[in-house]
């Protein structure tokens, strides 16, 4: 059997729009046959994914993104095969939401003074549905006001740098999300590290970091990416003799480029993390 593996799916436990359920059988429809539930700082939706994936016959890999810090810029790290029930996890999650709590209400008074706005509503409206606050329930509600066209347009105009509701924020730095990831038992992964905006010499410092501290895997192929990225993403996974992994990142049904299991197949030399699991 042809194995369809997608490690970076979303669900609304994080900022996705499907409840774990829900995007499993979503998923199972896109043909997926193995997947991991990946939420920004979150397990809660995994037992529920799980129970899901038994009922539909597809094999199923606790895990979550990690929000974490490297030279002053925000970078992701997935740990897959996760302890759900990992003490020092529960902990980095406890900081990780009451950083972004605090980001959130900073973000709603930002709009509120810079873009007259009703920011400080918006903020509560967020803080009232969901546990893992993100900039995109912020552009969500920036779109229902009428504000912006879309999401992404919304972060665009309001909460990047420079935009009148942008918050920044410092979160653990990736040896520490990597070391808290390893005492959870998972494997870390270097979430789609195309996207950051680094030099070549800072990703390839980065990588040298992030390996060193216990990472195991590079997010080599990602929903939507160039493939000019892929084969970049290759060869540092080679260099740095990291396994390979690969996913949608997918978060919402109604956005048709990166749907559960599409993105391109990883090359066949490199070691794919998706065979360990």
């Amino acid at each position: 059997m042809n194995v369809v593996a997608d490690l970076h799916l979303h669900s609304d436990c994080s900022d996705g729009r499907l409840a774990p359920a829900a995007l499993v059988a979503h998923a199972a429809r896109c043909g997926v046959t193995l997947l991991a539930l990946t939420d920004h700082d979150s397990v809660t939706g995994c037992a529920a994914a799980a129970d899901a994936c038994a009922a539909a016959g597809l094999r199923f890999v606790p895990g979550c993104e990690l929000s974490a810090s490297w030279r002053g810029q925000a970078i992701h790290v997935i740990g897959l095969a996760v302890d759900t029930a990992s003490a020092p996890l529960a902990a980095y999650f406890a900081d990780i939401a009451q950083r972004r709590r605090l980001r959130l209400h900073e973000i709603g008074e930002r709009l509120e003074r810079r873009a007259r706005l009703p920011g400080r509503d918006l903020a509560a409206r967020v803080l009232a549905q969901v546990t893992v606050p993100t900039r995109t329930h912020v552009a969500r509600e920036l779109v229902a006001l009428g504000v912006a066209a879309d999401v992404q347009g919304a972060i665009d105009a309001y909460l990047l740098r420079g935009r009148p509701g942008h918050v920044p924020v410092e979160w653990p730095t990736v040896t520490e999300a990597v070391a808290v990831l390893r005492a959870a038992g998972a494997w870390p992964v270097l979430a789609h590290p195309h996207r950051y905006r680094l030099s070549a010499g800072a990703l390839r410092a980065l990588l040298a970091e992030f390996t060193a501290a216990g990472g195991v895997a590079l997010e080599v192929s990602v929903g939507g990416m160039a493939r000019a990225d892929l084969d970049r993403l290759a060869t540092l996974a080679r260099r740095h003799g990291l396994a390979a992994s690969c996913g949608s990142d997918f978060h919402d049904p109604s956005i048709p480029w990166n749907p559960p299991g599409r993105f391109a197949k990883l090359p066949a030399d490199l070691d794919p993390l998706s065979a360990r699991l």
